[in-house]
């Protein structure tokens, strides 16, 4: 991840809405359209920029990033939990697209130092991204029609809820076949599937999902692939109290996704058994040695896919 490295002379914050852009540069805010040519002339009319912050819009962000990828602009895209607790930190209780833009001005002014910059995503990540995600919301539609069937009076629609579930079945196997296809046909993707699959207990889709979910793998220190995982414990203290350690934030999908390989260590197989059971030997509650073994699965494989790439390179 690339950060910046001198505090940001010119700064602007950018609210993204469908149809229009609010962009405020600590003095003057504005709304243009969201257009490539509107945003192309509006980053033109300004001499010098060295940084942009906006938030995910569910892909109404996208031509402002491309934009500014095309100008050398730097840009990041703000994690929408913490500019949320950045502005209640200032009391405001009000929103508006100008409110918005000028906090995301005031954010990236402030927060500078911290934020990674946006880079662009391999179109082969993108894609595979893409697919994970319908994959998981085909599964979700699968265990919401098997629910209904259970409910009281579902005999009565049996053979709909059984019609519904063998079309989205048959819509996960070809998305799985998708998967396949796709890492199959991406060196990059190929390499660092093979490097996931070569830990015990890791299966193709188990890695398809994490290489989509967190790409950062094998760019990161041990500490900050454990936070980002979402497997980093959290100290609870306040002066002579010490409370109990709880993993928390980051990407709850890779907890819920790691939990299966780690009962598998917890069952005395593969390669992370040892671990478990000194855990446990050493008076770990089984929950805390299991979210022990998802930790050391995530640091793991980003140490070897870092190895594993400066071997390729």
């Amino acid at each position: 991840m690339a950060f910046l490295h001198q505090q940001p002379q010119s700064c602007l914050g950018f609210d993204i809405a469908k149809n229009t852009i609010t962009v405020c540069d600590g003095a003057v805010t504005g709304t243009i359209a969201n257009q490539r040519r509107a945003i192309r002339a509006l980053l033109k009319s300004y001499k010098r920029i060295d940084l942009v912050v906006c938030e995910p819009t569910g892909g109404h962000e996208v031509l402002l990033l491309e934009e500014c990828l095309r100008a050398g602009v730097a840009c990041h895209r703000a994690d929408t939990l913490k500019v949320k607790s950045f502005i209640r930190s200032f009391g405001t209780h009000g929103k508006s697209d100008a409110i918005d833009a000028g906090m995301l001005w005031s954010y990236g002014s402030e927060r500078w130092a911290k934020l990674s910059l946006w880079q662009a995503p391999d179109a082969d990540e993108t894609g595979l991204r893409a697919l994970v995600r319908r994959r998981q919301e085909l599964i979700t539609m699968k265990v919401a029609e098997k629910n209904r069937a259970k409910a009281p009076g579902g005999r009565k629609l049996a053979t709909s809820f059984q019609a519904i579930i063998k079309v989205v079945e048959r819509q996960i196997q070809v998305v799985d076949a998708q998967i396949r296809e796709l890492i199959a046909y991406s060196p990059t993707l190929k390499h660092r599937a093979a490097v996931c699959t070569a830990m015990d207990s890791l299966g193709p889709i188990v890695a398809a999902k994490l290489l989509a979910i967190l790409p950062e793998l094998g760019s990161m220190t041990r500490r900050k692939a454990a936070a980002l995982a979402g497997l980093a414990p959290h100290p609870n203290d306040s002066g002579q109290k010490h409370g109990y350690r709880k993993i928390r934030g980051g990407r709850p999908e890779i907890r819920s996704m790691l939990y299966m390989p780690a009962l598998h260590a917890a069952a005395g197989r593969g390669e992370f058994a040892t671990f478990y059971k000194r855990l446990i030997a050493n008076g770990k509650k089984p929950m805390v040695a299991i979210a022990a073994v998802m930790r050391k699965i995530i640091v793991t494989l980003n140490a070897r896919l870092r190895d594993a790439t400066i071997l390729q390179s």
